[in-house]
């Protein structure tokens, strides 16, 4: 099974009613690093960079399970 990880986070963060320099501004990281997340180069993420977006930029958590 394939996930989307560029995906599922553009919808999260319009779920969250953020713009991507809100959601930069909240992550610490620059608007234009928002925008290649959200396509596909997204999809190769490091766990702890996607963790750092959902945590700090969502307010929540990771869970993976094997």
């Amino acid at each position: 099974m394939e996930i989307n990880i560029a995906k599922l986070l553009r919808e999260a963060r319009e779920k969250h009613n953020l713009t991507q320099e809100q959601l930069a501004q909240k992550v610490g990281k620059k608007r234009s690093y928002i925008s290649r997340i959200e396509s596909e180069e997204g999809n190769n993420i490091k766990i702890k960079t996607l963790a750092e977006i959902v945590e700090k930029g969502f307010g929540g958590n990771i869970k993976i399970e094997f």
